[in-house]
């Protein structure tokens, strides 16, 4: 979905999605193989990024000899240099968490969101520390190897560090129950239910910088809202209307009457081919034959003993 006033971000990925070591045969000579060299991969980045800024300065200031070549990927890392360009992160173990923080850290980067973040409860405090928010997984678990030590505790754990955390759905069907996906960090951590309904209301919106316009009910912003027939952390709650930039987009009172009248005209039309005799067929279609009616094979089952127990 695009949001004019949303800022530019980038995808940054960790782990084995990137190494991809484990992937097959086909797999063990790209480069990185390791973690360690994903890391060393975004510091190269970074570095060539800052020398290439450094190179158009050189260049704008004497305007002499051939300007820089234009190298648009590392237009967008600058962009992240210069804090016009928020960082989403990939990332599942505590170990590339720490190493992407520190990586970051050397180039006086503070990071937009790390995703999924499944042992980000281990190092809340350095998330914390680093300004850091995160996208998390409600429950999700064992689903590869790097997840095993996900616990459904973590966006509690994350919140009471002081961490901006959210969850997110990373499926089209799961995105539809998030309200649902909230009430679990108050099942699970003891969250307060305002809290939790922060997780998939206004901390994305904070996360995404963009809660000066959405996220929250407050003069001003846009007026995207959803009225719930009880709370809408509840599995018993129904969606009772839709508004979108403050126009009702559905309603479920209003959804009832169509309902009803098309139940209405559906009978009425049934009613009128079955008070016509005619035979109701698809276009191109034709009238089977009595032939055609019966089974073209007969099937029946066979059974008989044979005397030394054998069927």
């Amino acid at each position: 979905m695009k949001f004019v006033e949303a800022p530019a971000g980038i995808k940054f990925a960790l782990g084995e999605n990137v190494k991809q070591s484990n992937w097959g045969d086909n797999f063990t000579t790209r480069y990185p193989q390791t973690r360690m060299g994903v890391e060393q991969i975004i510091r190269d980045a970074f570095a060539a990024a800052s020398d290439y800024q450094q190179r158009w300065r050189d260049w704008r200031q004497g305007r002499q000899g051939i300007p820089p070549r234009r190298d648009l990927e590392l237009e967008a890392i600058a962009e992240i240099l210069a804090a016009q360009r928020w960082i989403h992160c990939h990332s599942y173990r505590q170990d590339e968490i720490l190493a992407l923080i520190r990586t970051l850290d050397d180039f006086h980067i503070t990071i937009g969101t790390f995703q999924h973040i499944l042992e980000g409860y281990k190092v809340a405090d350095a998330l914390a520390r680093h300004g850091a928010m995160a996208s998390a997984f409600s429950d999700w678990w064992a689903y590869k190897f790097e997840v095993y030590d996900a616990i459904p505790y973590a966006g509690a754990l994350m919140h009471n560090a002081g961490v901006v955390v959210s969850f997110n759905s990373d499926d089209r069907e799961l995105a539809r129950h998030l309200n649902h996906e909230a009430a679990k960090a108050v099942k699970y951590g003891g969250v307060r239910p305002e809290e939790a309904l922060k997780f998939v209301t206004l901390n994305p919106a904070r996360q995404l910088r963009i809660d000066q316009y959405v996220g929250s009910l407050e003069p001003g912003k846009h007026a995207d809202l959803v009225v719930w027939s009880h709370s809408p952390l509840s599995t018993l709650s129904v969606c009772e209307q839709t508004w979108i930039e403050g126009r009702r987009y559905f309603s479920r009172e209003e959804d009832r009457q169509r309902r009803a009248s098309v139940r209405r005209n559906r009978t009425r039309l049934v009613q009128k081919i079955l008070a016509s005799g005619e035979v109701m067929l698809k276009p191109g279609e034709s009238s089977p034959t009595d032939e055609q009616l019966w089974p073209r094979e007969d099937i029946f089952c066979h059974r008989h003993h044979h005397g030394d127990g054998r069927d």
